[in-house]
This record gives structure tokens, C-alpha cells and sequence, in this order.
């Protein structure tokens, strides 16, 4: 009976799964496209660039949508279970709660294991991979070309003006070509049509009802010996003006083409790093950290002179010096103009340790944001996989509570339990950020709210506790009001 049990438990529960799996995954990339709409319309993109970008950003969307997934499969499969009695069955004929859900844990367990090693391992990867190349997209400029009314010189060696137009057709064109530095090349067109070639590499221009107008720039005069001008061009300039009903006008823009950047300038950044990454970064930032320290105190360690006391008796080789102590110049050794002097030197000293101190404390707080970062990401990793088998914890028993099934009531709860999760983590992220609490906590903090509340959960469905039927809560506001009433009598 057992392993039909286990087989019918992970049948109902892997494909809701799998299906609010993918609908969560469909949904964060819908709002990534909105985040990222700007930079990719209108470039020229191929389809298969847009797919790469897509494959790489589902994968880094995981962390979250698996905890939802995982929190409304298990509202769904348990819910079910109660609708249709068949908890009641199952129950009735000696089982309990922990032992219905024993195969879903397993599963949800093992499921937890491969998040960490795939969070660990293969969502660096897809960051690395998806930044880099959403950094490359964000470079390609050809949606820029060509802007109605101004002159657009993103095109080495080209200035194109048109008057109205739109989606590579457009109306009253004059192109300047400046690509032959000792000829002026204009060309006007009623209408202009831009193709784009196969490779990217090239623009067509389609030229209709114009004219080329050419001639030679004007060059600086060379002066023979005898005195006599060798170049007359800046007296009498040849030119040449030509019509044509249709022309096309060939532009190499692979410049403007999407080029593939090398991402390993990315692979340092935190959400690119594995745990084991994030460790050795850390000790370097350690080493760094402390070395900069001791050179820092060392630079303030040393003395600097001040001023020579060449007028006092005693000694006129003596040479007042101060250290970071500032030691303290007695008036009465030394004279007034010896003593101005001294003053403006030690204030002008006293500006540049302020500003060393100053550069010293920036960097120390880009130190300790660098490290907070590395340790909120070393944390997620961990909290991510607890994470599954807690909100499983909170979906199963609460499904059974509720006994409703489908994509109703269940959807309904999951998402605000969600939302609050969410709400969570990110205030706690904000939190560590702020440097209000730790790494540790933040990142911790929706498993610390929510472990006690799958705990108090669990123990009432498995001991059929009817949590949020009226009757239990009149019951509870019945004992508050007479715990009263005995309080004022």
C-alpha cells in the first residue's frame, strides 16, 4: 500500500509543480522584459541572441520562483487531498499526517540539495552569462541611426538629416559624406529606404528622386620657391552634380553590430561567484583590508619636519619636528615670524591628514559594502534551499486545513503568504545593506518567521485541529473575556 501511496503523492504533487514552475519562471521574465524593453527594441537583434538572453535569465530567476512553486504545488496537492476526503481515508485507515507527507518531504529534501548545488554552480554561470550580455545589447546602438529633424553623425564619416519618417522609411533626406577627406559628397532624396544586410554588418540605403552634388574641399595654398602656387583649389574648386531616379547607398555600420563582450571582465562580481569563490574573495579582501590599514598607519607614523630653529642660542642645527601626536611648540623658543610660519605648515599638514583620513575612510566603506555584499550572497545560497522545505511545510498542512484544491483558494493563499516572504527577504537584504543587522540574520530572517509558523502548522493539521474554523475562535475570545472578567472582579 506504501509505495502506491508514495507514487500517487509525487504524481499529484510534481505536476503542479512543474506547471506553476514554469508559469512563475514565464511571469519573472515578462517583468525583466519590462525592466529591459528599451534596451532591447529596435536594435536589430537576431532571435537567437534574444533565446541565449532568455535561457540564461530563466535560469537566474530560479531562486525565485522555486519557493513559490513549491509553497502553491504543495497548497494544491493537499488541498485536493482534503476536498476529495481522501486525507480522511488515508487517516482513517491508520496513517498519519507525517507519514502521508513522508515521500513529499523526501522529495522536497532532495529537491532543496540539487537547488543549493545548482544555485551554487550553475546560476553564477547564467549571471555572468546574461550580464555580460544584456551589457552588450545595452552598447549596440543602431536604434540610434536615425532621429527625424537632427542630424545624426553616430556613423563614422557620415551626417544624415530627415524630415519625417519612421520604422526605415522616411521623407526629405540629405546625407553628407565626409568619408574622402578632400571632396565635399552631398546627396538629397525625396525618400530614403534603410535596409538592414543579413550580417549586420552593412546599411542600405534605397535612395529615391534626388540628386549628388560634389566638389573638391578647400586645401591650404603650396607655395613653390619661385613663389608661384602649385594648388589652386582654393581659388577654383572642380564640382559635379549628378540626378538619379533611384539609388542605393551601401554603409558599413559593424560597429554599431552586437559585439560579444568577454565576460570574464564580470566574473569577480558577487552574484557570479560560488561559495567557495566567495570564501577566498573574502580572505583577499581580508589581506587587502588589512594591509592597507598598516600602510595607513604606518604613513601617519612618521615625523615631518616643521620648521629649523636657526635662531636659538643653544642649538642652530635643531629642528623642531611633530609626529601624529602634534607635539606641542612653546612660543617663548622661537619668534613671532618663525612662529606664523610654523602655524601655516602645521594647518596645511593638519589638511592633508584630514583628506588622507577622509580617502581612507571611502575606501574602507567600499571595503565593508564589498564584503557585505559577498556575505549576503554567500547566505542566499544556504537560506534558498531551507527555504523549500519550509514553505513545503507551510503549504501541505495549511492545504489540508483549508480542504480546497484546484487553482482557486490555493493560488490565493500562496500568493499572499509570497508576498510576505518576499517582503521579508528584501526587507532583511535592506537591512544588511543598511548595516542595521547582520549578513546572517538578514538573509535568515524569513526562514527565522516562517520555521515556527510551518512548525505550529504541521502539528495542528496532523493532530486535526480545526485552526481557522469560527467556532475556534469564538472559543478563544470566550476564555480571553472571562480571563477578563476575573481580572476586574
Amino acid at each position: 500500500m506504501l509505495p502506491r501511496l508514495y507514487l500517487f503523492s509525487l504524481r499529484s504533487f510534481i505536476g503542479p509543480f512543474i506547471l506553476t514552475l514554469v508559469v512563475s519562471i514565464f511571469i519573472l521574465i515578462l517583468q525583466f522584459f519590462w525592466v529591459y524593453i528599451d534596451d532591447l527594441m529596435g536594435k536589430g537583434i537576431e532571435i537567437t541572441i534574444i533565446l541565449e538572453l532568455l535561457f540564461y535569465v530563466s535560469a537566474s530567476l530560479m531562486p525565485l520562483a522555486l519557493p513559490l512553486s513549491v509553497l502553491i504545488s504543495s497548497l494544491m496537492t493537499f488541498g485536493n487531498f482534503s476536498e476529495n476526503n481522501e486525507l480522511t481515508a488515508l487517516k482513517s485507515s491508520g496513517l498519519s499526517l507525517y507519514k502521508i507527507m513522508k515521500p513529499l518531504t523526501m522529495f522536497v529534501i532532495i529537491l532543496a540539495i540539487f537547488t543549493f548545488y545548482f544555485s551554487n554552480y550553475v546560476i553564477p554561470v547564467a549571471n555572468l552569462k546574461w550580464h555580460s550580455l544584456i551589457y552588450d545589447i545595452q552598447n549596440t546602438k543602431i536604434s540610434s541611426l536615425i532621429k527625424p529633424g537632427v542630424y545624426t553623425k553616430e556613423i563614422d564619416g557620415y551626417a544624415i538629416k530627415v524630415a519625417s519618417g519612421s520604422d526605415g522609411r522616411y521623407k526629405d533626406v540629405i546625407i553628407h559624406d565626409h568619408t574622402t577627406p578632400t571632396e565635399i559628397k552631398t546627396i538629397k532624396a525625396e525618400e530614403i529606404r534603410i535596409y538592414k544586410s543579413t550580417n549586420s554588418l552593412y546599411l542600405f540605403l534605397e535612395l529615391i528622386n534626388g540628386q549628388v552634388f560634389e566638389e573638391l574641399d578647400i586645401q591650404n595654398p603650396i607655395f613653390l620657391p619661385d613663389g608661384r602656387v602649385q594648388n589652386k583649389t582654393h581659388v577654383n574648386r572642380p564640382s559635379r552634380l549628378s540626378s538619379f531616379k533611384k539609388a542605393t547607398y551601401k554603409i558599413n555600420v559593424s560597429g554599431f553590430s552586437l559585439q560579444r563582450t568577454n565576460s570574464d571582465i564580470f566574473k569577480d562580481k558577487y552574484e557570479m561567484l560560488n561559495v567557495f569563490q566567495i570564501s577566498d574573495a573574502m580572505d583577499s579582501i581580508a589581506v587587502k583590508e588589512e594591509k592597507m590599514q598598516s600602510a595607513y598607519e604606518q604613513a601617519n607614523k612618521r615625523t615631518g619636519t616643521i620648521f629649523n630653529l636657526k635662531n636659538i642660542e643653544q642649538n642652530d642645527d635643531e629642528t623642531i619636528k611633530i609626529d601624529t601626536n602634534m607635539r606641542s611648540i612653546q612660543s617663548s623658543e622661537i619668534g613671532a615670524l618663525q612662529l606664523s610660519s610654523i602655524r601655516s605648515k602645521l594647518i596645511d599638514q593638519l589638511r592633508r591628514k584630514n583628506t588622507n583620513l577622509k580617502n581612507q575612510i571611502n575606501y574602507l566603506s567600499t571595503i565593508m559594502k564589498e564584503e557585505t555584499n559577498y556575505w549576503i550572497e554567500f547566505h542566499r545560497k544556504f537560506a534558498l534551499s531551507f527555504t523549500l522545505i519550509v514553505l513545503f511545510f507551510i503549504g501541505a498542512p495549511l492545504g489540508s486545513i483549508i480542504r480546497k484544491g484546484g487553482f482557486g483558494a490555493p493560488v490565493v493563499v500562496a500568493a499572499i503568504i509570497f508576498m510576505i516572504y518576499f517582503s521579508i527577504i528584501t526587507t532583511g537584504e535592506n537591512l544588511v545593506q543598511s548595516y542595521v543587522i547582520s549578513p546572517f540574520t538578514g538573509m535568515w530572517m524569513a526562514c527565522i518567521i516562517f520555521t515556527p509558523i510551518a512548525i505550529m502548522l504541521t502539528r495542528s493539521a496532523a493532530k486535526d485541529s480545526i485552526l481557522f474554523s469560527k467556532e475556534n475562535w469564538v472559543k478563544i475570545f470566550r476564555i480571553k473575556a472571562k480571563k477578563d472578567e476575573s481580572i476586574n472582579t
